[in-house]
């Protein structure tokens, strides 16, 4: 049977995809040791044109994982310290007035950069963590009454402290939805933590690191991603894995539509990075947890049980009928 020409086309565009999130995974698995589950999530969330929030304690890697990402891609790459004192201005921008010209010029933020690195972005107020709202669902940004728009592809990576700890402040509700995925880094395994004395001991490995793909090849792959296939028992099988945690009473708040879309997108990407061009159940079951948890407020119940998000999550897939493979 003869290969038409769309279908070697696919399959074309699906192996320069892996080559390319190989080089991309290799170079940052050369800076983090030992969470290659870790760093595949964050290539999962940039092929979905998502935004990627780490959230774990101090000194554990959360920022050097940002970094080693923006260092491996050839393009505009940002970084914001949040502090308490930060004011939306300073992420957005601001107009200023020219004595020279006797107008207002717009001086962009940093937020106009493809890669966009947040650092403990919870020590902000709510109303500076509010700032990213439009950029990160809109991909854009107003001031002034004038509207910009934001380069393709854009990508926010926030790295946070968990909410106990001092000096930082919860995120909005929806400020965590708009992020595809919350991940934890965790400590590492004895071994790694052994390796990265030497690699880290006597040199900044950062400072070594050099692109390994340009905005073009990232904007390639998004594209190859879209293309992925997902069919409507699937589809209704994100539908309704969304829809179980808007009717668990274990829940005060479940899951929104930009949720199930989020799930669908990282679907694709999980697909299209584990060498396929069609979504199966197995890449949604995969990714439930890190795209559902962090939108989800238990109930008063749960947390006095101290069942966290994860685990009730968890425990929703596996409730929801899995569809069949026709």
């Amino acid at each position: 049977m003869a290969v038409t020409p769309d279908v070697t086309d696919a399959s074309a565009r699906l192996e320069d995809l892996i080559d390319t999130a190989h080089r991309i995974r290799n170079s940052i698995e050369s800076v983090i040791e030992g969470k290659s589950d870790v760093v595949r999530l964050t290539l999962t969330v940039l092929l979905a044109e998502g935004h990627l929030l780490i959230e774990d304690v101090p000194g554990v890697g959360k920022t050097m994982l940002a970094k080693a990402l923006a260092r491996s891609l050839d393009c505009p790459v940002k970084r914001v310290q949040f502090t308490p004192d930060l004011l939306p201005s300073d992420i957005t921008g601001v107009s200023a007035y020219n004595q020279q010209t006797r107008e207002f010029e717009f001086k962009p933020g940093p937020v106009f950069a493809n890669i966009v690195v947040g650092d403990e972005i919870n020590r902000a107020s709510p109303k500076t963590q509010s700032a990213l709202l439009e950029c990160m669902e809109e991909h854009q940004v107003t001031v002034d009454g004038v509207t910009y728009v934001l380069e393709s592809p854009f990508m926010v990576i926030a790295t946070q402290n968990p909410i106990e700890m001092e000096g930082t402040y919860p995120l909005p509700e929806a400020q965590r939805d708009r992020f595809t995925a919350k991940i934890a880094m965790g400590y590492p395994e004895p071994a790694a933590e052994l390796e990265m004395l030497d690699v880290h001991g006597a040199s900044q490995p950062l400072d070594k690191m050099e692109p390994v793909a340009t905005t073009a090849d990232v904007a390639a792959l998004i594209q190859a991603v879209r293309a992925v296939y997902v069919s409507q028992p699937v589809k209704r099988y994100a539908v309704d894995m969304v829809a179980a945690t808007r009717h668990s009473p274990d829940l005060r708040l479940g899951a929104s539509p930009r949720a199930t879309l989020h799930l669908v997108r990282a679907a694709r990407a999980h697909a299209a990075l584990s060498g396929r061009d069609y979504v199966i159940p197995d890449d949604l079951q995969e990714l439930a947890v890190p795209v559902l948890a962090h939108r989800l407020l238990p109930s008063l119940e749960a947390q006095g049980q101290r069942r966290h998000p994860e685990q009730l999550v968890g425990e929703l897939v596996r409730r929801v009928p899995v569809p069949d493979a026709n």
